[in-house]
């Protein structure tokens, strides 16, 4: 997206390894949870992607239409889960069509193709339908808090005296962390278009 290098780099280390990290939850995984797994895996490694700054790499202009392809085709088969399955899969399949849109609203932007040494992470000024962005931006605001509300440690029990330590992520917990750290990628990337 636009701005300094730093955030860019910062999103494309954030998104590489939740993408790297889901790729590894899908080899102890079975079932739905593994296509899960895999459909964030895709969603890491094509944010952080999309998050390279433009100095780095300045994306031909058929790379946004590829984008646009895969995540079109992500978000079919997310589509056809939540049909069937609901649930978490509806989240896959706005994620899948908001970095649709991002891609359709970079190619579209005036120095979408490095043109002016706009980063390819985003898109310059005015880039996207203002009302359909607000909507993704409120979306994915409410789903990053909460995201983190789960993260919040439980009361202790009544009787026990000390609150108990929040135990260190090595479950469902990272899980958590790494769709947070995805929403709050998302979100940058969406204030940036």
């Amino acid at each position: 997206m636009h701005g300094p290098a730093l955030s860019g780099w910062l999103l494309v280390v954030l998104c590489a390894a939740s993408g790297a990290y889901c790729l590894l939850r899908m080899r102890g995984s079975t079932g739905a949870e593994r296509r899960a797994a895999g459909g964030e895996s895709v969603m890491g490694f094509g944010m952080a992607a999309m998050a390279l700054p433009a100095a780095v790499l300045s994306p031909p202009g058929w790379s946004w239409a590829l984008c646009a392809g895969v995540f079109g085709i992500a978000a079919l088969h997310a589509l056809g889960h939540a049909v069937r399955h609901g649930g978490h899969h509806l989240h896959h399949l706005v994620g899948s069509l908001a970095m649709v849109y991002m891609a359709v609203a970079m190619a579209a932007a005036p120095g979408a193709h490095g043109e002016h040494g706009a980063g390819h992470g985003g898109v310059a000024a005015g880039g996207g339908v203002p009302l359909l962005t607000g909507v993704l931006l409120a979306y994915y605001g409410a789903y990053v808090l909460r995201s983190g509300a789960r993260l919040v440690p439980a009361a202790a029990p009544a009787g026990t005296g000390a609150p108990r330590p929040a135990a260190v992520a090595a479950g469902p917990e990272l899980i958590v962390v790494c769709r947070l750290s995805m929403g709050l990628a998302m979100l940058a990337m969406l204030l940036t278009l």
